[in-house]
């Protein structure tokens, strides 16, 4: 299917039927096939320089950080100590670039499969990719299955699913059988966070996953907020955690606006932590 048309980007899938996203393409930085995938980057006047993967939008340069720093900082706040963080996917280097802000956090771990995706970010996406040199990151080329079955018991803190939509090969991240293994990975009060649809046309998707997340987790929650271009303007994660104790609503420690401008935070906030849980309708909340 002809992603440009008219000099325009038309975003259609079948995950999302009966609509599209469209957006004005000023310039075409590259289109190629990878090894694992389609990629096209362009830029956009409103929306600035946009990563496609297989045709769907992954990232804008305007309203990535709305989801980079909320996958990233409302688990890394939630959890009482977290020292070690591991990324599944997140090629584009928005995730990584905001977990080794967190002074407490030593190491982060990023395990991307396709090594294409991170070098066009670093040479068009010079804003996500900046923590990809920085002493924290270590990053894994390779299947982050694999990657979690080589590691060890209680490895992390901290993990972050920054994965693609659940169809071809990153279907199986989104199945009970790879939630156990990061279960196992993760240490005793160990976080996971993954992206988790919209609730406008995935519930299906996120029923299952709550339930089997509530089989394998004693504390298991959603949230949801608002992305531009992302299907619907919307999307949300699913968190679980091994501990009991935990509360996701509220954040463990607290960051003043100082603290959040010299960590380069513009989007999250202790309010904002609490706010995109309050997002959710009440008859997706009972259906959950």
């Amino acid at each position: 299917m002809e992603l440009i048309v008219d000099g325009w980007f038309h975003e259609k899938n079948s995950m999302w039927p009966h609509q599209a996203t469209s957006l004005e393409v000023s310039e075409v930085l590259a289109s190629e096939k990878s090894k694992y995938q389609d990629i096209l980057l362009f830029k956009n006047q409103a929306f600035g320089t946009v990563l496609v993967l297989d045709g769907a939008i992954q990232l804008t340069e305007k309203d990535e950080r709305v989801y980079n720093e909320n996958i990233v900082h409302i688990p890394i706040m939630s959890h009482p100590n977290p020292k070690r963080v591991l990324i599944i996917g997140g090629g584009d280097g928005g995730a990584l670039r905001e977990a080794v802000k967190h002074p407490s956090v030593e190491e982060v771990v990023m395990c991307e499969i396709d090594e294409r995706v991170i070098e066009l970010s670093k040479k068009y996406l010079p804003g996500l990719s900046a923590g990809f040199s920085h002493p924290k990151a270590k990053v894994v080329i390779g299947d982050a299955v694999q990657y979690i079955k080589e590691c060890a018991d209680c490895s992390f803190d901290v993990i972050v699913s920054d994965t693609s939509d659940p169809v071809g090969p990153a279907e199986a991240l989104f199945e009970k059988d790879h939630y156990t293994l990061l279960k196992r990975v993760l240490r005793p009060d160990g976080i996971l966070c993954s992206q988790a649809g919209c609730i406008w046309f995935d519930l299906e998707i996120i029923q299952k996953m709550m339930k089997f997340s509530r089989e394998l987790f004693p504390t298991v929650d959603y949230a949801t907020f608002n992305v531009p271009t992302y299907p619907y303007g919307a999307l949300g994660f699913l968190l679980c955690c091994k501990s009991n104790e935990i509360n996701f609503k509220e954040p463990l420690r607290t960051l003043s606006h100082k603290d959040l401008d010299e960590l380069d935070i513009s989007v999250y906030s202790q309010e904002y932590h609490r706010g995109v849980f309050l997002t959710v309708p009440r008859y997706i909340k009972n259906a959950m």
